[in-house]
């Protein structure tokens, strides 16, 4: 029961960190890399369904 609360808290860690990272790009920096900030919160949720 212990690992399903500290897996949980990992990955919302890890979806926060992509997140607030992504979020610190400017808008020039994410259409070099292809992505648009309303795609953020997907890329985040994808990182930590993996």
């Amino acid at each position: 029961m212990f690992n399903f609360f500290t897996d949980g808290f990992k990955r919302w860690n890890r979806y926060n960190t992509t997140k607030r990272e992504l979020d610190l790009l400017t808008d020039r920096e994410l259409a070099d890399l292809g992505i648009m900030r309303s795609d953020i919160p997907r890329i985040a949720r994808d990182s930590v369904s993996r």
